[in-house]
């Protein structure tokens, strides 16, 4: 397939994550699902689940995600689904989840994140904590799982939740952490989103002979998790009666990810930018802020890509 035709599924905005996941069999594959004891982390894990795979949701809340397991055990009747501490701002922990895992990895999805954090915080490396937790830990985990992942027999895929945010702000290599300009939690949050689509994109240059591949998703507004916790409920309540945003349910929210982690169409293509369970095209973001479609040009950018990579290399010890 051209890397120039966008790739359409008959699949779309109110589809679930079981209905694009109809079908398909993952027995016997190994999926980790970061975020996975709240929102659409539990719904992706789940369809995961249903289709046969060993599932472990790497989480913070290790009494969440047990509690989550044994919910997606009884919903499918899958029993390998299991528990992984797991804190995307802490490089320790990062690096002790990847050290404990010995099976080779055939499905990574980079669910975690955090959105809008009011006021500007430092992790003790002194990174902007947005862009710690949704790209840097995400960078690393994935880093650290090379080897797990090249080893899936059939190759391996990593999908990288991105967002419409992503709009809002290329990666400012110039100061990522708002040592010289204002703090903006939405600007923060947008660059952190950014890196997940420039992750996609190098990460597929890099590793695709490793059989390795990466894509980014938006998975669309979903009201009713735990990533909109900073927001102002009025805010939230004027963007869904002005039809602002489209709300998705939290099994509509993991269908675009559950569609790029498992599709037959997907097979040994990355770099790309999903949603709707669809393609997107590459945009000019300023014109493209009203509508929310589309991934910005200088997300895909190979240079930017490159270096973030090399940046997000020069943070791990």
């Amino acid at each position: 397939m051209s890397a120039d035709t966008l790739i359409t599924t008959p699949f779309g905005f109110d589809s679930t994550a079981a209905e694009v996941i109809a079908g398909i069999d993952l027995t016997g594959k190994h999926a980790i699902v970061t975020g996975s004891s709240s929102g659409i982390g539990i719904e992706t894990a789940r369809a995961l689940a249903a289709a046969g795979a060993e599932v472990t949701l790497a989480v913070r809340n290790t009494e969440a995600g047990t509690r989550t397991a044994a919910d997606i055990t009884a919903t499918t009747g899958n029993a390998a689904v299991d528990v992984g501490e797991l804190d995307l701002a802490d490089p320790r922990s990062v690096a002790a989840f990847a050290a404990g895992w010995s099976e080779p990895l055939d499905l990574l999805v980079n669910n975690a994140g955090v959105m809008a954090i009011p006021d500007l915080r430092l992790t003790p490396e002194g990174w902007e904590l947005q862009f710690a937790t949704n790209h840097l830990g995400h960078f690393a985990l994935a880093f650290r799982l090379h080897d797990a992942l090249a080893a899936a027999p059939a190759g391996a895929r990593i999908v990288s939740l991105s967002s419409r945010g992503h709009l809002r702000s290329p990666v400012v290599f110039e100061d990522i952490n708002f040592a010289s300009r204002p703090y903006d939690p939405m600007l923060a949050y947008g660059q952190s989103k950014t890196a997940n689509v420039l992750f996609a994109v190098e990460a597929t240059r890099r590793w695709a002979d490793d059989g390795i591949t990466a894509n980014a998703v938006h998975p669309g507004a979903i009201e009713t998790t735990n990533l909109s916790r900073y927001l102002d409920p009025d805010y939230l309540g004027q963007l869904r009666v002005s039809g602002v945003y489209r709300y998705k349910t939290p099994e509509q929210g993991a269908a675009t990810s559950v569609l790029v982690a498992t599709s037959p169409q997907l097979e040994g293509i990355g770099g790309r930018y999903f949603e709707d369970c669809n393609e997107a095209p590459v945009v000019d973001p300023i014109s493209a802020q009203s509508s929310g479609a589309g991934v910005a040009s200088y997300a895909v950018d190979p240079s930017n890509a490159e270096r973030l990579w090399e940046r997000s290399l020069g943070t791990l010890s």
